[in-house]
């Protein structure tokens, strides 16, 4: 693994950094270089882990001094020509007969797999499919045939169904992209104790996303629920308020309002009341 000094001395060899998006993809990815010239909404080549990629430049040029990530920065190759541009806008057509090839060979081997997606590299050298499996799948006999359709290299790369989601998109319950399709390039493992903590109903279908495990947003607050409840008393306390006993049944940490209720009356009363009543409740026991 690269550690922050090394690249760092890595870096020192370019003046510059940028974001690059690929494949109009809402996610940017920072790429190192030298050549000045470069703008906004320019084509570039470049070299991802998947092979040669075609990038549009979504950041203006940004000294190399205020990078500050740990991750190695990667150089743009060249900026992109007509023949580039040309190129990758062939390969999406030729990746969707591809992805139908794939899809046929899949049904007659009778593979249990569900194809998702198909991307060639820029120069055709080598093209991806990213498929959804229960189990692991024996693909060698697959692996043969369209090796020999598509006369290059073929990746099979089984992924699951946040992965499904980052790479299909959509909008969320807010009405924002999805945020495994912008920004999160790491998924958390979410707990249902943290929409427990946040006091949401346990409605597994509403605090589900596309991919159809809990909301990753469901960690963004958590932090922050769990400081503004400190104060709270716990569900289930009894007070006494106007000499008329009560037991706390739910709570709103950010109007800081409380619900009283017992058999014959309910009250909503805030925070600062209840602390008080209970800490005259506790001297009077005393």
């Amino acid at each position: 693994m690269e550690t922050e000094e090394n690249v760092n001395l890595e870096s020192l060899n370019y003046k510059y950094f940028v974001a690059l998006r690929m494949n109009d993809s809402a996610k940017s990815y920072y790429f190192s270089t030298n050549i000045e010239t470069l703008k906004e909404n320019d084509y570039v080549v470049v070299e991802t882990i998947r092979g040669l990629e075609l990038g549009k430049v979504v950041t203006p040029l940004q000294e190399i001094s205020k990078y500050k990530s740990s991750l190695e920065l990667k150089p743009i190759i060249r900026i992109a020509n007509e023949k580039d541009i040309q190129l990758n806008k062939e390969n999406f057509s030729l990746a969707q007969e591809a992805f139908n090839i794939c899809s046929q060979e899949i049904k007659k081997l009778d593979l249990d797999m569900h194809l998702i997606t198909a991307e060639y590299t820029l120069d055709r050298s080598k093209i991806l499919f990213s498929y959804l499996a229960d189990d692991r799948v024996d693909f060698r006999e697959l692996l043969k045939v369209l090796a020999n359709r598509l006369h290059c290299r073929i990746e099979l790369r089984q992924i699951g169904t946040r992965d499904k989601a980052k790479v299909v998109g959509g909008i969320g319950i807010c009405g924002l992209p999805l945020c495994c399709s912008t920004f999160l390039n790491e998924f958390d493992g979410i707990s249902i104790n943290r929409a427990k903590n946040q006091m949401l109903s346990l409605n597994i279908p509403k605090l589900s996303g596309h991919c159809g495990k809990l909301i990753c947003c469901l960690k963004y607050e958590d932090d922050t629920y769990t400081e503004l409840k400190e104060p709270f008393p716990r569900i289930g306390t009894k007070v006494t308020i106007n000499g008329e006993q009560f037991k706390i049944t739910s709570m709103n940490v950010l109007t800081r309002q409380i619900k009283l209720e017992n058999s014959e009356n309910v009250l909503f009363v805030d925070l600062d009341t209840v602390l008080k009543n209970l800490k005259e409740n506790n001297r009077n026991a005393n």
